[in-house]
């Protein structure tokens, strides 16, 4: 159903009942912090800004880094003897082996596999030290500013360190990448090595992504220094929240908390959906004095929940003179959430308006602009 707006602001009432549970929420993690990853805003947090080892959530990094340095994420390459035998998770390579870039981001981000992470290093860069420098300059540039890389898998050293708050902010950029987004919600894979000769059936350690409806990534880790590392995320209802927790002994129970929680607050709510805007717009100088434009797209916010005030505004141009052509951008409308500004969305034509064209003086004076 078109809603019709003709030269007047529209308000829109969209209030919703607010219902907040209180309950004091409680985390036994070192650092922990809740994000809704549309707004931003940090829903819950505990030492945020606490630096802490970080164990195999590094291959968050990892994953990313190689995504956006391949060229070709299907090209097959041989395992460098550097990326044999790495201590830890593995899905143990062999020098020469031969598989895909993207079988190796499957074996990093489901099977958290550490010789996996070098070799996806040698496969990107070349080598493992100019992969790490993108790392960083990766983190630098996602303004984490306390967070360093010294590996590509996340094995204990004291230079290699981030925060709950640092890990949220890498998790929701990673999670935009459409490759990365849908390797780390994968629950099984198969991989190939060596064409058809071997296979490897992959399992994602995220247990969240079976047990929590919604679940969606992203990725766990753990080494004795660092205790349980885990980074986790969901969406429902177009609400999607981000959890990070390092060092906690009871991660799984507390991400499932602090999702009850959050999904609790928010709600997204549709501003408009492809064609429900149908506008009446004045024209100067046209074969017809008005035409109609319409919304291609479509819009939906994520807000508190209760917290609803929407108005929409219409903007066009006074002047808007012919020749228009049918899909030309002729206004917009704007959203405002109480006094804020929360989105807009372009009005284009819906047919095609002639300029009326005149022989001289006399006949424009005496038509008044009509035709």
């Amino acid at each position: 159903m078109c809603k019709k707006i003709s030269f007047f602001l529209a308000v829109l009432a969209l209030i919703s009942p607010f219902c907040l549970c209180a309950n004091a929420l409680s985390t036994s993690a070192k650092g922990a912090i809740l994000i809704e990853a549309n707004t931003q805003d940090v829903v819950f947090e505990k030492n945020a800004d606490l630096a802490l080892p970080m164990a195999s959530t590094t291959k968050i990094m990892t994953a990313i880094v190689a995504i956006e340095g391949c060229d070709d994420l299907d090209k097959i390459v041989k395992i460098h003897p550097d990326a044999v035998g790495i201590e830890g998770s593995s899905i143990y390579l062999k020098e020469g082996d031969s598989l895909s870039v993207r079988s190796l981001l499957y074996a990093l981000l489901l099977e958290s596999a550490n010789d996996a992470s070098v070799a996806l290093a040698y496969a990107t860069y070349g080598d493992l030290d100019t992969f790490i420098e993108k790392m960083n300059e990766t983190a630098s540039k996602l303004g984490l500013e306390s967070t360093h890389f010294m590996n590509t898998h996340g094995l204990d050293d004291k230079e290699h360190y981030t925060t709950a708050k640092d890990l949220a902010i890498l998790a929701r950029y990673a999670l935009k990448n459409p490759v990365f987004s849908e390797i780390c919600s994968t629950y099984k894979h198969t991989i190939s090595l060596n064409g058809d000769k071997d296979k490897r059936f992959l399992v994602n350690h995220n247990k969240l992504i079976r047990m929590y409806e919604g679940a969606n990534g992203v990725k766990t880790g753990f080494t004795r220094l660092s205790g349980r590392c885990l980074v986790s995320s969901a969406k429902v209802d177009g609400v999607e929240l981000i959890c990070v927790t390092l060092n906690d002994p009871n991660d799984w129970r507390d991400h499932t908390s602090l999702f009850d929680y959050g999904f609790s607050l928010y709600e997204s709510v549709d501003l408009a959906k492809k064609g429900d805007y149908l506008i009446e717009i004045p024209i100067i100088n046209g074969k017809k004095q008005t035409l109609y434009a319409t919304n291609s797209d479509e819009l939906s916010i994520t807000l508190k929940k209760g917290q609803n005030n929407i108005r929409a505004v219409l903007e066009y141009d006074h002047l808007l003179s012919a020749p228009i052509s049918k899909g030309d951008i002729v206004g917009r409308v704007v959203f405002y959430n109480y006094n804020e500004k929360i989105g807009a969305i372009n009005l284009i034509a819906t047919e095609n308006i002639k300029e009326i064209t005149y022989k001289n003086f006399f006949e424009r004076l005496f038509t008044n602009g009509k035709n």
